[in-house]
């Protein structure tokens, strides 16, 4: 078995939408909850943002 190149998915199931427990601080000083969704968002961004490294012979 190779978990390398496993093409199967193990879905995510949760039991409740909670908060994960941090924040961050505006520009006006406010406390702004990270959520899940911010978390992903900036996931994708960085994977859209990835450079693949030049091939060594």
């Amino acid at each position: 078995m190779d978990l390398q190149n496993s093409t199967n998915e193990i879905p995510v199931i949760r039991t409740c939408s909670q908060k994960l427990g941090c924040a961050i601080i505006d520009a006006e000083g406010r406390e702004v909850p990270i959520t899940e969704e911010m978390i992903q968002d900036a996931c994708r961004e960085l994977e859209q943002r990835l450079v693949k490294p030049a091939e060594q012979d």
